[in-house]
């Protein structure tokens, strides 16, 4: 059996990822700087017939997607736009409060990933209508939150806003119109690749350092063999026991998977050492992030990159 390790980094240890997200916290504090990025539209200008709506998303995972779909016709604020903050932990700003106040249109993640923005859009943007990927998905609290890496998720949630804008501003429908279909257009390589994998991967088996990839996982058809009491700890954002580490060493001594998935954004020790066994038996590591690392410049260049890694460690011609 061919051996392929997948490695997904993320939030390994609540307690250093807090460490990280207080760190961000002061200094904020102290510059009066704010990990948001505003974006405008970035292509076509002169063809919106209209005044651009400002639009605040909760994290840049989703950032890129609304404004690729509001392109000049929107202002997109993404409140996260750096991986060194966990939104599960953030404290807005008050500077993020006025964000919202001044917002014609809300995007969140939404299943506890981001709850201080649906606090701050229904406190400070009463008025403003909230696209929810969780809502849009109907994905419960509790659930794994990561729904980027949904296949289905993505275009659903990419019509929700399409819908919210053409609505906001019906002069620009047909504008928002062709900035969806583009959006379609650069995701077919994603799409394409998908089924490719799938069709030649479906059934081969992977473990993860975290559930981040989970979702883009089970649509490739790849079947989870990460230790349950592993898995568990990792949902909780705790730290797994010693004997869930043992066994995930020993799955991973024994080649009893085909990939192991890495979170290169993860901290603490725990993921290293288990990565350090995949590479002790010659299991194929792929990294992957949770949010949209530097140097990528579009959620679909990010994503394809990924799978095109994923594919090669499960030996697809890709």
């Amino acid at each position: 059996m061919k051996t392929v390790i997948v490695l997904v980094v993320t939030v390994v240890s609540t307690r250093l990822r807090r460490a990280s997200v207080g760190a961000a916290a002061l200094a904020v504090a102290v510059t009066g700087c704010s990990t948001s990025q505003t974006k405008a539209g970035n292509t076509d200008a002169a063809s919106c017939p209209a005044a651009p709506i400002a639009v605040v998303v909760s994290v840049d995972q989703w950032g890129d997607i609304v404004s690729e779909l509001g392109g000049s016709c929107a202002s997109v604020k993404t409140v996260l736009a750096s991986s060194s903050v966990d939104p599960h932990d953030y404290e807005p700003s008050p500077a993020d409060a006025v964000s919202f106040t001044d917002a014609k249109l809300v995007v969140v993640n939404g299943a506890g990933y981001d709850a201080w923005a649906a606090k701050l859009a229904a406190s400070s943007a009463a008025t403003a209508p909230v696209v929810s990927a969780a809502a849009v998905t109907k994905t419960p609290d509790g659930a794994n939150p990561h729904l980027w890496y949904q296949p289905a998720a993505v275009p659903a949630v990419a019509d929700a806003v399409t819908a919210a804008l053409s609505k906001l501003d019906p002069q620009a429908g047909d504008y928002f119109s062709q900035r969806r279909s583009q959006f379609t257009a650069t995701m077919a390589p994603c799409s394409s690749l998908v089924d490719k994998i799938k069709a030649e991967a479906a059934g081969m088996s992977y473990a993860a350092t975290e559930t981040v990839f989970d979702y883009q996982a089970q649509a490739l058809g790849l079947v989870n063999k990460t230790p349950e009491g592993y898995q568990r700890a990792s949902a909780n954002e705790s730290d797994p026991a010693p004997g869930d580490i043992d066994a995930f060493r020993t799955l991973l001594a024994g080649r009893g998977v085909d990939v192991l998935v890495y979170n290169t954004q993860t901290e603490g020790s725990i993921p290293q050492q288990i990565r350090a066994a995949a590479d002790s038996a010659h299991v194929p590591v792929v990294n992957v992030t949770e949010t949209v690392p530097p140097g990528q410049t579009s959620f679909e260049s990010w994503q394809y990159a990924q799978l095109v890694a994923l594919g090669k460690a499960l030996g697809v011609a890709v």
